[in-house]
Parts: C-alpha cells; structure tokens; sequence
C-alpha cells in the first residue's frame, strides 16, 4: 500500500472516502429503483449516529471510534441516492412522459441551432408546455426534432419557439444483440421523445426564449466556426480542425473517425484533458517572464482560470474536459496559496463535484475513459519511464512520452475492450507522432483566432494548418492501411473486465511490494478470466441460430452455426460501412461468428429454410403463393421487402403460428398485419418495435 509519512494511502486521500459512498448510492437507486423515502431515511439514521457519538464519554468515543465512519458512508450512500433519484426526469410529476396525449399541441424552445443531417435538420428543443384540458401546463423534458430536408434550411435558431400537433414518438432501441443503448444514452440527457416535421407540421412564434449564458457559448462557438470555415477551406481538414478545437464532431468522415480509432488516437479529435494540458502548459510558458512581479501571484491564477474555463464551456463542457478543469483548479489554487496538492484527491474531488452536478456521468465512456487514463498515467507512468534511461534528451524526451502512452493504456485497456471490442496495436507509434503535432496545430489554431483580423496572415496561416492536418490525417490512414493495426472483434463481459482490473492491481501491487501473495493473486485473476473467456468459447462452438435484425429499410438475416455465419440479405449491409458496424457488427463481435458460403446444418431451398427439425418461410415481394393439396406446417414465417400479401391468405397455406415483420416493411403495412394477426389469433414480432428476432435451434 502507498505510504507517506507513514500514512494509509486511503488517509492521504479523503474525498476517495466520499466518493465511494456516493457511487455506490447512485448505483443502488439506478438498478434497483429505490424511493426517495429510503434514502431519506438512511441520512437521518446517519445524523442520528452524529448525535449519538457526540453525547457518548472521551472513553466511549475511542472505544466506538468506528460510529463516525459508518454515518458518514450511510450519509453519502444517501446522497449519492437522492440525487440519482432527483436528477432522474422520469421521477418530475411535470416530465413530459407522464403527462402528454397523443395529438396534444406542445411548446417547444430550441436549445441549440439546428444542424445539418444527410437527411434532415436535426435539433435538441426543450418542451416547456402541453395543451391539454383547455389549458397550456407547463412540463419539462428534451426532444430530438428532425426537420426534412427541402430546399431551404428552416428558418430557426437557438431560442426559436415552436408549436406542434404531431404525435411524439419515444425513443427506442434498435434491439439488436450486442447493440448500443441509445436510448439509456439519450435518457441520462433528459431526451425521451423525438419527432419528424415537415415544413407545415410546425408554426413558428415571434417570442425568443434565451439564456444569456447559453447564448454566449453558442455565439463564441459560431464565431471560432466562421473564422476556420473563412481559412481552412478543404472537408476533412476543417472538420479535424473543428473538432481538435472546441470539439465540433457534426462534420466528421465516419470513415475517418474509425481510422483515427484504429489507430489508438481518437482522443485527440474527442476533446479531453489533453488539450486544456496545452492550453495550461501554454499559458504558464507565456506568464513565466512576469514571475518577478508581485500582481503575477494575483493576475497568473485568475486568467489561466478564466481561460480554462473558457475554453471548457465553449469546448461544449464536456465531462472529460470538466474533470481536467476542476483537477487543474485545484492545482492552481493549491500553488496560489503555497499548498501542494494530492493529485489523487484531486481527481476523486473533481469526480465527486461532476456526480453531484450529474451523476449519470458514472456511466458516460467519455467520462470512464478519462480517468482511467489519468490515474493510470499518475500510477504507473513514473515506474515505467525508469525502465530506460537515455542520455541523449531527444531520445530520453521520446521516451518520456511513451511511458506515458503506455501508461494510459493499463487502466483503459477493460473499458476499450468492454464498449470497443477493438485495441490499437500501434498505438504507441502513432502517438508519438500525433500527439505532439496535434499540440502544434492546436497552438496555430490558437493564433489563427488572434490573428483573424489580419489580412494575408490569416489566409496564410489558415492554409499552413490545412496542410498540417492533411499531413496528420494521410499518416493516419497510412498506419490503418496494416492489416494488423488493430485487433478487433474482442468480446469481454463486464464480469471479465472488472476480473481483468483486479487482476491488474494483483500484478502491480506485486512489482511494487514484491510480495508473492500479490503475484498469485493476480495470477489466479487472469486465469478466472481465461477460464471465463474459453468457456463462452466453447458455447459460441455450439450455437444454432436464427436472427431478423431491426435495420431501417433492409432486410438482414444472419443464420449462425457455431462461429460462422451465413448473410441473407441486401447488399448494401455487406458494402456501406456504417450501417454493417453499426446494425449488424455488434451483433457478430457478441456471437463470436465469421462469414461462411455455406452451413452444414442449415438447408436452404429457394426461400425455405430448415434447421433440426424446424422449418422458417422468407415471403418477399417475389414470393409467389403455391396452390397446396394441404397445409404445410412451419415455425416461423418472416415477411419482408413489403410484400403485397394478406396474413389471411398464408394462414389457409401454412399452419404456422408465428409470424416476422421486419423493417424493410413500412410501417403502415406492418400496422396492418397486425391488426390482421390480432384477428386470426396470431403471434407476431415487429423488428421495428421488438427489435431483432432470434431464434434458437
């Protein structure tokens, strides 16, 4: 255990105390879904042992020391539970959710300006009230508004109020295995609803609903957009440039996005604590002439603050660069007043401040990853660097920064795993180069915006970054041409990740104490969560399936045999990028499967399918109806690519009781059949609203 002074490490770090309690109450009342009451109750009985305490002999305070320790952890248990409770929309009596009716008028405020989408105009409003009962109610919540995209761009902004009649539609899961949740993401930022307007869906109000703080953000992030648009000409240089500086992702190549994935350097367009660190280092270089005056002490504290800060809420705020801007708080406070901060404490005080402002951060990846890295780096980085010593600076400098690549990825490596599935092999390489030549172009973005007003210096500049990013992004690309740049389709559990951190402490706390216990601890560790791994391997061995994703507009069925599948349908999941990673790849990563020409198991004839014993019928709109002496008996019949057929027309065919319509149907259609299956005493799955179908032979 880290000592000094002779101190626990745990002594030495404080808010640590508070911080576990707290998380433990958000994640109580997260999964279990306590009542305010309990928790309540839990910080009462936690005063009441404060009063206890006080009232007991010198004596019998030292003998029941201990009372202390447990008030505070119940008091921080409830908390951590309260404020989960109340930051939870869901629990408002005025959400949006428990209040609206399909086709009730609502009031709308933008809350940001509208963006352009490939297919729409897309923007966050926050509903502020309902028509219902001959009265507008005031009610809280977010909306996701897409408009669709004509000729013009709709004529609103941040601010503008709307009014619309059209049904919102809740925000749902695709429900494909192994896919994100974007509707818990979409819920931990009050979002629930979403709709789709047309131009004559909505009327406008003269009325502007702003706050001023908002306001200016927002015009401070137009106004850095405008003068990179105005100088960096080319597409995927602006949208780095946009990105890299105040982390402005809408412009982004997808397909870029993934390189710099590959490759180990997404965070430098994710902006993160790495680039307040520039802007911090910058601003000391810049006052360190000044420290021989005496306002340098009062000046130097209050501008880096304000800058930081700054750059944090124009950066978008978020929870990785608030971390870096409360930890480098507490260090430049600290230095202000002589103190030298614990750079442990500061991290758990900035994590403790960000959940108690949102404490549905915990399960933010952004937030995750961000102090992983750094704790991981304070960890481990210093006995890494020892490893070598050079005597040459350029190469000792080169080395410094790979201790602290390598570093990162210790305490990052089960969060990568876990929510990527995916690890950069050349990580360290590429992070030599870009990470010290996005420092360079950040600094020339920087004056780019200081030296906007000047002409031939800002075209000049402008391009001078172009070509510095088009330079960064062609060495990307190049290193995510090896094959071997990356080692995907990684699947581990959270169970695995968490044994893969205890393991992880196991080794470490062995190399730093040298004790054999430690070693085998860890040891043991790694093997559970090999043994773990090979056992989930062994049942992917065995696995027969049948699965109908929910893809918009396609079909996409995968028939699973062990680790191999076989795809039938359209080709354009097998070439568009996106769609295929995000529709269907998380679902393969979790089954452990890989494409194949053919089954052994599976017989396929035409459009039936059949599998031990168990009969599926595909019905497209090439699917012609067979005149029978007598009714086939099937187990599933899955209709797709809208077929112009009547349920009851295959029910005098196919005895079959169970029937799939997946989303390449529309959904009038599918609304239909349904009322169709209701009638004939049918079971049915709509993809678009079940999500996928599996089927277990």
């Amino acid at each position: 255990m880290l000592r000094q002074f002779n101190k626990p490490f745990y002594k030495q770090v404080p808010v640590l105390r508070l911080l576990i309690p707290l998380i433990v109450g958000i994640l109580l009342q997260y999964h279990f879904q306590l009542p305010l009451t309990l928790f309540i109750y839990t910080a009462a009985i936690s005063f009441l042992l404060f009063i206890v305490y006080e009232i007991l002999s010198k004596s019998k305070k030292f003998k029941y020391n201990n009372i202390t320790g447990i008030a505070v952890l119940l008091l921080f248990i409830a908390v951590g539970g309260s404020i989960s409770f109340i930051k939870n929309i869901e629990n408002n009596k005025q959400w949006i959710g428990n209040i609206y009716k399909e086709n009730s008028p609502v009031l709308l405020s933008l809350k940001e300006p509208i963006v352009e989408k490939p297919k729409s105009y897309k923007a966050l409003a926050e509903v502020q009230s309902i028509f219902i009962n001959n009265k507008w109610q005031p009610i809280v919540g977010d909306v996701l508004l897409y408009f669709k995209k004509d000729s013009t761009k709709p004529n609103l902004q941040y601010g503008s109020q709307i009014i619309f009649v059209n049904n919102l539609m809740p925000i749902i899961n695709a429900g494909n295995p192994g896919g994100f949740n974007y509707a818990r993401y979409c819920s931990f930022q009050n979002i629930h609803y979403q709709a789709f307007l047309n131009d004559n869906d909505f009327s406008t109000l003269q009325s502007i609903n702003k706050n001023w703080f908002d306001d200016l953000i927002i015009q401070a992030r137009t106004k850095v957009l405008i003068i990179l648009k105005s100088y960096i000409k080319e597409g995927n240089e602006l949208s780095i440039a946009e990105a890299l500086l105040i982390g402005y992702r809408d412009n982004l190549d997808r397909d870029l996005v993934q390189s710099y994935s590959n490759t180990g350097v997404v965070h430098i367009i994710a902006i993160s604590g790495l680039h307040l660190g520039m802007i911090y280092g910058l601003l000391i270089v810049l006052f360190r002439p000044f420290t021989k005056y005496r306002w340098n002490k009062i000046v130097k504290p209050i501008v880096i603050l304000i800058v930081l800060w700054g750059f944090s809420f124009i950066a978008g705020a978020a929870s990785s660069i608030l971390r870096s801007a409360v930890m480098f708080s507490f260090i430049i406070l600290g230095e202000t007043y002589g103190r030298k901060t614990n750079i442990y404490n500061s991290l758990a005080a900035s994590a403790f401040l960000l959940l108690l402002i949102n404490p549905f951060n915990l399960w933010d990846v952004g937030f995750q990853l961000s102090y992983s890295a750094v704790l991981s780096i304070v960890v481990f980085q210093k006995k890494i660097n020892n490893w070598f010593y050079f005597k040459n600076k350029i190469l000792r400098a080169v080395w410094s920064l790979s201790a602290v690549t390598l570093s990162a990825q210790i305490l990052t490596l089960p969060i990568v795993l876990y929510h990527f599935h995916q690890f950069p092999t050349l990580f360290l390489f590429t992070n030599l180069f870009v990470v010290p030549f996005s420092g360079l172009i950040l600094y020339s973005e920087l004056l780019l915006l200081i030296v906007s007003p000047i002409a031939y210096l800002n075209v000049y500049l402008g391009k001078l970054i172009g070509w510095d990013i088009e330079l960064m992004n062609n060495f990307i690309l190049y290193a995510d041409s090896f094959s071997f740049s990356v080692w995907k389709s990684i699947q581990i559990n959270i169970v695995q990740a968490i044994i893969l951190y205890v393991a992880i402490i196991g080794f470490w706390l062995w190399i730093n104490n040298k004790k054999t216990k430690a070693f085998i601890f860890g040891l043991s560790c790694f093997a559970t969560f090999l043994l773990l791994r090979n056992i989930n391997f062994i049942k992917t061995n065995l696995q027969q399936k049948l699965i109908v994703y929910n893809v918009p507009n396609h079909t996409a069925i995968d028939l699973i045999e062990g680790r191999k599948y076989q795809f039938i349908g359209d080709s354009i999941l097998t070439e568009d990028g996106f769609l295929r990673n995000f529709h269907l790849k998380p679902s393969r990563i979790l089954h452990r499967i890989l494409p194949t020409n053919s089954l052994q198991d599976f017989y396929m004839n035409k459009n039936l399918i059949s599998c031990n014993g168990k009969s599926i019928l595909i019905v497209d709109e090439a699917f012609e109806v067979p005149t029978l002496p007598q009714k086939i008996k099937l187990d599933v019949i899955i209709l797709t690519k809208n077929p112009k057929i009547y349920l009851s027309k295959l029910s005098n065919i196919f005895d079959c009781k169970y029937y799939v319509f997946d989303s390449s149907n529309p959904f009038w259609k599918v609304n239909y059949w349904k009322k169709d299956a209701d009638s004939l005493h049918l079971q049915y799955h709509s993809t678009a609203t079940d999500g996928a179908f599996v089927m277990n032979f």
